[in-house]
């Protein structure tokens, strides 16, 4: 028996979009990993002066052996996060990556990134947990000032770029992922291990709330990242009820490689006003047969999250990568988040690894999905109302206004009417 073919993915764009207008358009990015969008001669740089060893010392050599368009696996696409890690252990390299990454996006017309990665993979006896963040902050703050001296940002003619910073606590670890792990679980040795993650998820929030109250670092929110299955997001509960208390916000991978009750799971107890992925939110094959009407489970599940407008970070390039079993972009349902009208975002993910940047998201989307001018200027501005701005509610309101008079003015010039 011949294999069911994949479905070609379309590539064409709609007949009033472009690359132009799509790089003109002011866009965000709420979910894209520090160490997972190094440039790669940067990490080359640092590889260098940190006697850091790669598999190739040229930047060809790089993406075609570890940075690769397709991955076999999902151990395959993680590799390479050994090596940025591995740079990203000193004070300068982290703000250096933060900096940059800044730079990249404003590059493309991103106006607004929330930058995610876990501190405690880069924290050791030399370089503090806060000292850390500090780091990232400083490379944010650069590259804020530098865009917003622009005179049209400066006469109110374009918004400005603004950044923070989501932390990512780790649903599981090991020693070996780091000093500061390691430390850990040989201080909290005699617990068991679901109480230890808990621990450093605690630890990690509570840093980070020190970072933002005391050193104003633009800490914006916490996140909850790793293997989902046999890894719950109930044993970090303590750790992002601190964060809800201290009105930090919430966001948590799940439903990417578990099914919708990890995202009933991360809503429920982790007060989560974000889902990371949700990849798998219509599969009622994943639901535990314990639920019993598994596909009325799931529509609640989905009603639930459009009446609460809890927003989907979609991440088209990477859920290709890391899940085979999707099929083809086609398939992917982020075709049924928009029929369900669900509050989505599309994001990078990882720019170095996934090899994407937030305009070939945007193309590839367009492509595939055929959106309407109207669905895509509505789709882009969920990635800035569902921000966790790092200013008041007023300020952020002013933000986004100032972001929807610019995106109709770029689609005017374009000539495209909504």
């Amino acid at each position: 028996m011949a294999s069911a073919r994949k479905p070609k993915e379309k590539t064409a764009l709609p007949a009033w979009a472009s690359p132009e207008l799509i790089r003109a358009l002011p866009k965000s990015d709420l979910h894209v990993h520090l160490d997972g969008s190094l440039r790669p001669g940067t990490l080359i740089e640092l590889a260098r002066e940190r006697r850091v060893r790669l598999p190739a010392w040229s930047e060809e050599g790089l993406l075609r052996k570890v940075f690769r368009e397709r991955y076999r696996s999902l151990p395959e696409y993680l590799q390479g996060f050994g090596l940025t890690c591995a740079v990203l252990q000193d004070a300068e390299a982290l703000e250096r990556a933060a900096w940059e990454l800044c730079l990249d996006g404003q590059e493309e017309g991103v106006r607004y990134l929330e930058i995610r990665f876990a501190p405690q993979l880069h924290a050791h006896p030399g370089l503090s947990l806060e000292e850390v963040l500090r780091a990232v902050g400083r490379g944010i703050e650069r590259a804020e000032k530098r865009f917003n001296r622009r005179s049209a940002v400066r006469r109110g003619e374009e918004p400005p770029f603004r950044a923070g910073i989501v932390v990512c606590a780790m649903r599981f670890f090991l020693p070996a992922f780091s000093r500061h792990y390691a430390d850990l679980c040989s201080v909290l040795s005699e617990l068991p291990r679901d109480q230890v993650f808990g621990i450093a998820s605690e630890a990690l929030v509570r840093a980070s709330i020190r970072a933002r109250d005391e050193a104003g670092v633009p800490v914006v929110g916490v996140d909850l990242a790793g293997q989902e299955k046999g890894y719950p997001a109930a044993d970090h509960a303590r750790a992002y009820q601190l964060a809800h208390e201290a009105f930090l916000g919430k966001t948590v991978h799940a439903g990417e490689d578990y099914g919708p009750e990890s995202i009933f799971q991360a809503i429920t107890v982790c007060h989560a006003d974000r889902i990371g992925h949700g990849t798998w939110l219509f599969s009622a094959g994943r639901v535990s047969r314990e639920v019993g009407n598994r596909r009325e489970y799931v529509r609640r599940l989905v009603e639930f999250i459009a009446d609460r407008r809890i927003t989907l970070e979609v991440c088209l390039t990477s859920n290709l990568q890391t899940l085979p079993a999707l099929g083809g972009l086609r398939r992917h349902p982020f075709r049924r988040m928009l029929r369900e009208r669900l509050s989505a975002s599309l994001c990078t993910d990882n720019r170095l690894v996934s090899r994407t940047t937030v305009s070939r998201e945007w193309e590839r989307a367009l492509a595939a999905f055929r959106l309407s001018p109207k669905q895509a200027a509505d789709l882009l501005v969920y990635g800035f109302k569902r921000s966790f701005f790092p200013g008041s509610y007023r300020e952020k309101r002013a933000y986004v206004r100032q972001v929807l008079d610019y995106r109709d003015r770029v689609l005017e010039a374009h000539g495209v009417s909504l």
